[in-house]
C-alpha cells in the first residue's frame, strides 16, 4: 500500500478543506471514538487516513479491520499533522457525506410508530461549538426527537462540534438554517407545544407536563431570546435555583430539563 508523505498530495489537500468547513457535502472527523461512531453509525465514509503507529495498536487494528469497504492510506505522521484539528491526535481521521438533515428529516422522526411524546429542541443561534456538541449529545441521551437549528448559528458538523457531541450528530434528525418564526409555525402545524425557560416565569421545569409533544427552545448563550421571540413562544418555565445564582451552562439546563422531562415520560 502506498504511503503518503507530502502535504501537497491532492487527497490530504481536500481533506484539509473539508476540516476547515470548505466543502458542503462532506465532513471531517477526527480520532479513534468519532471513527468507531461513523462506522457504527453506517455513515457513507469516503476515506481513511492513518498512521503507522495508529495501524500497529490493537484498536487500530481492530478499527481498520471493521473499516475494510472503505479507502484507507497510511500517511505519514508530518502529513497527519497537518491534517489534525486536535492537539493531541490518535492518527486517525475520515472524510464522510454529511449525514441527511431538513425538515424532513425531523418530521420523519415524528412519524415514528414508537414515538411517544415527541420532544423536538430548537436552539436558536447557539455561537459555541463546543457547547453545541455537547447539547447534541444530551438531547440523544435524553431521547429527544430531533434537533433544530436557526440561522446564523455555529456549524453542527464542524470538527470541534462533532467532538463535542461524540457521535450524538450521526443520528439525531437535525434541521439546519431554520428561520426562527417558521420553526414555530411549522411545531404548530405538527401538533408540537413550544417552551422556553424565562427567569419570569412561574413554573417550575418539573412541574410541566412533558407527556405532551413539544418544542424546547434554547436562544443564544449571550443573548438569549427577544421580547418578541418569546411573546410567540406557547409556554415558559424556570430552574429555580439557590445561593443568588442567575444561570446555568447552556447544555446544563437542557439536561436538567430533558432529563425530568424523559423521567416523566418513563414513569
Amino acid at each position: 500500500m502506498q504511503k503518503i508523505t507530502s502535504r501537497d498530495n491532492q487527497k490530504i489537500k481536500l481533506a484539509r478543506h473539508v476540516r476547515d468547513g470548505k466543502t458542503k457535502d462532506l465532513i471531517f472527523i477526527e480520532g479513534a471514538r468519532l471513527a468507531e461512531e461513523a462506522l457504527r453509525s453506517h455513515l457513507n465514509v469516503s476515506d481513511i487516513f492513518y498512521t503507522e503507529s495508529f495501524a500497529s495498536s490493537e484498536r487500530g487494528k481492530d478499527f481498520l479491520s471493521a473499516a475494510g469497504k472503505f479507502n484507507q492510506t497510511e500517511v505519514s505522521a508530518g502529513v497527519f499533522e497537518s491534517l489534525s484539528d486536535t492537539k493531541n491526535s490518535q492518527g486517525v481521521a475520515l472524510i464522510s457525506a454529511k449525514p441527511a438533515n431538513g425538515q424532513k428529516v425531523v418530521e420523519a422522526s415524528l412519524q415514528k410508530k414508537t414515538r411517544r411524546s415527541p420532544l423536538v429542541v430548537l436552539l436558536h443561534q447557539i455561537n459555541n461549538p463546543a457547547n453545541l456538541g455537547a447539547i447534541l449529545r444530551t438531547a440523544e441521551a435524553g431521547g429527544a426527537a430531533g434537533v433544530v437549528l436557526t440561522e446564523n448559528s455555529a456549524d453542527v458538523f464542524s470538527a470541534k462540534a462533532l467532538r463535542g457531541a461524540m457521535g450524538a450528530s450521526f443520528r439525531l434528525p437535525i434541521w439546519t438554517n431554520a428561520a426562527f418564526f417558521d420553526v414555530l409555525d411549522w411545531a404548530k402545524s405538527v401538533n408540537l407545544i413550544s417552551i422556553c425557560a424565562d427567569v419570569n416565569a412561574t413554573n417550575s421545569y418539573s412541574e410541566i407536563d412533558w407527556n405532551q409533544p413539544r418544542l424546547l427552545i434554547f436562544g443564544s448563550e449571550a443573548h438569549g431570546l427577544t421580547v418578541e421571540e418569546r411573546k410567540k413562544i406557547d409556554q415558559s418555565l424556570i430552574i429555580p435555583m439557590e445561593n443568588d445564582v442567575e444561570s446555568l451552562n447552556l447544555a446544563v439546563a437542557c439536561g436538567i430539563i430533558l432529563f425530568e422531562a424523559k423521567r416523566q415520560r418513563n414513569v
